[in-house]
C-alpha cells in the first residue's frame, strides 16, 4: 500500500461535516421569524394626556399616533384618513389577535380620535384604548 493514499484517506475521515450544523441552524431561523410577533410603532412621539385609570396594555401591536396638527401615522407613516381603514386591514390581516393602541396628543382633535376608532372598528377590530400617562 501507498504511504501517501493511507495518509489521504485518514485526512479524508477526520474532517467534518457541517451539513446538519447548518441545516438545524436554518430550521431555527425559519422558526423565530415564523413565531415573532412584529409590532407596528406608529412613527412620532406624542404628549399624552394623563389618567387616574391609566394601565399597561400587553398585547397591542398596532400603535397609531395622532399629531397636535391633525396627522394620523401608522408604522412611521403619514396616513390620510381615506387610506386609514385599508392600512388598519392590512394589520390587522398579519396579526389577527392584535389590538390597537391610539397614541393621541393632548393637543389633537377628537375629530381625528373618532375616525381612527371607527375605521379600527370598520376594519373588525374590537380591542381599541387610547395611550395616556399615569398620573402621580
Amino acid at each position: 500500500m501507498d504511504p501517501f493514499s493511507a495518509a489521504q484517506q485518514q485526512e479524508d475521515d477526520s474532517a467534518i461535516d457541517l451539513t446538519p450544523m447548518l441545516d438545524v441552524v436554518f430550521i431555527m431561523l425559519i422558526f423565530f421569524i415564523v413565531t415573532a410577533s412584529f409590532i407596528k410603532e406608529a412613527g412620532i412621539e406624542v404628549t399624552r394626556p394623563e389618567a387616574e385609570t391609566a394601565y399597561k396594555q400587553d398585547k397591542a401591536n398596532i400603535f397609531i399616533a395622532l399629531s397636535p396638527t391633525g396627522e394620523i401615522w401608522i408604522d412611521r407613516k403619514n396616513v390620510p384618513v381615506s387610506q386609514l381603514k385599508a392600512t388598519i386591514t392590512k394589520l390587522k390581516a398579519e396579526n389577527p389577535q392584535g389590538a390597537v393602541i391610539i397614541q393621541a396628543d393632548k393637543d389633537s382633535k377628537s375629530k381625528q380620535l373618532m375616525q381612527v376608532m371607527d375605521a379600527a372598528r370598520d376594519a373588525g377590530i374590537t380591542d381599541i384604548a387610547v395611550a395616556t400617562e399615569a398620573q402621580e
